[in-house]
């Protein structure tokens, strides 16, 4: 049985596990924004503590009342965006085979991409940090795969495709997050209707042509 704490958002503390007050809030933000920023310029492996308090216009005496170290506050920026995902994956919608199910799927994929286009270089670091064995990584991993499970639950493909549900939510959901990656990354150069349009399409054609 949950109770009021359970489902309390957990408290911002110091490194040393202060409770924050309104401005060490404050600096924490300046301090975790300018850890996003430096992520996306360099990398997670590339990234230093250094980097971040200059980007931050702050100091290292400063930044480790806040962090324990860069893996620290990359596992914090990681935890946030997790929870993100995690919210936005409670919301999707079955997947159905009609005008209003392709309307609530393609709403829905425009909040994923909304998100990624804010949190891409966050989500993109826990690949390579699982890729690498760091701890960060497991975020990426756990988030991946409750999306996986959200999407196989919402899917009914008809028994005639003889399609593996799981499989298949594995599948539409790498395509969902890598088709993002490459437009956010311009890999791809494609305007956001056309993303959300063209997942759309093939998501609908896959379980239901």
């Amino acid at each position: 049985m949950s109770t009021a704490d359970d489902t309390a958002a957990p408290v911002a503390r110091m490194a040393d596990g202060r409770v924050l007050r309104a401005r060490g809030q404050r600096t924490r933000t300046r301090l975790l924004e300018a850890g996003a920023v430096v992520l996306a310029r360099k990398g997670f492996h590339a990234a230093r503590v250094d980097d971040i308090v200059t980007a931050a216009h702050s100091s290292h005496g400063t930044f480790y009342l806040y962090f324990a170290s860069k893996e620290d506050l990359f596992d914090q920026l990681v935890a946030q965006v997790a929870t993100d995902l995690a919210d936005l994956v409670a919301e999707l919608p079955v997947i159905a085979d009609s005008d209003a199910g392709r309307l609530e799927l393609r709403a829905w994929l425009d909040r994923f991409a909304d998100l990624y286009e804010r949190s891409g270089p966050v989500i993109r670091s826990w690949t390579e940090a699982e890729l690498s064995g760091a701890s960060i990584g497991r975020h990426g991993e756990e988030v991946l795969g409750a999306m996986t499970t959200a999407m196989t639950r919402n899917i009914r493909p008809p028994r005639r495709s003889k399609l593996d549900p799981t499989v298949t939510g594995l599948a539409l959901m790498m395509m969902v997050e890598r088709l993002n990656y490459y437009a956010t990354t311009r890999q791809v150069v494609a305007t956001r209707d056309e993303l959300l349009d063209t997942l759309v399409e093939v998501i609908s054609s896959a379980l239901f042509a």
